[in-house]
């Protein structure tokens, strides 16, 4: 299996034909996953945690329409995901499991579109640092998964600087902030260069405005780590901006 970033969106994504068409096209594309291993912006918890098996949705946004509130996203066991993701970590990096946490919004939004029929077996992780090299390393050690059929997704969005928005249109012009960070990050992307993607807070334009917080950039880089090749560039598979944000995504080999 390739290793995916993405762009999650916020729960209007489901009603976003452009968008919405674009990731599940990207679905059907891929193979099959046996499994799907999904780290979100949306759970910052160290050490690594995994998601309790089967619970309900976590609704972690507020604002939107009550429908949103009442979506559900059954899918199978995935315990021996769990289990086969502990043993593979160190001693140093420990893996605990959550008693009761389902999965945030920056997973089942998506995945809703992308594996509608729910049946495949999703487990979160959380994301346990915005250290870029710690990230990288975590990919690295996940990647045995990938020849297993694990479908390993970094969920976040390119750009995020949600406080320095103007319009809240799903069609609204993306600000200078946010065009100027997409086109540095992808030609950062297409030419391997990991070092200045690590690098982000010094050599990125449109800084801090297009990530106050980094937590929407940073599983970038689990995604990056689980590559086989992290400086071989990857697909961009989706590209263009939603409510001025960017949701270029990415799939590596």
């Amino acid at each position: 299996m390739p290793a995916l970033y993405i762009g999650h969106g916020a729960p209007p994504l489901l009603d976003d034909p452009l968008w919405s068409g674009q990731l599940a096209q990207w679905a059907q594309d891929l193979p099959r996953p046996t499994a799907i291993l999904i780290v979100s912006a949306h759970w910052e918890s160290a050490p690594v945690m995994l998601s309790a098996n089967q619970a309900p949705l976590v609704y972690d946004f507020g604002g939107f329409a009550p429908r949103y509130y009442q979506m559900t996203y059954e899918t199978p066991d995935s315990s021996a995901l769990a289990q086969r993701i502990a043993a593979m970590m160190p001693s140093t990096e420990p893996v605990h499991q959550h008693p009761s946490r389902g999965l945030d919004h920056g997973a089942w939004v998506p995945l809703k579109i992308m594996y509608p029929a729910g049946d495949i077996p999703v487990l979160q992780m959380s994301l346990p640092t915005s250290d870029p090299a710690r990230l990288l390393e975590l990919g690295r050690r996940l990647r045995p998964l990938r020849d297993e059929g694990v479908l390993i997704i970094g969920s976040g969005f390119l750009t995020h600087g949600l406080p320095f928005l103007t319009e809240f249109r799903i069609d609204a012009a993306a600000p200078g902030w946010s065009k100027d960070f997409d086109a540095w990050a992808a030609d950062a992307l297409a030419r391997g260069d990991v070092d200045a993607l690590a690098n982000y807070k010094a050599e990125a334009p449109g800084m801090p405005y297009s990530h106050p917080t980094v937590e929407h950039y940073t599983p970038l880089f689990v995604t990056l780590g689980a590559a086989t090749d992290p400086e071989a560039p990857g697909e961009q598979v989706i590209d263009g901006f939603w409510m001025g944000l960017s949701k270029r995504s990415l799939q590596v080999a």
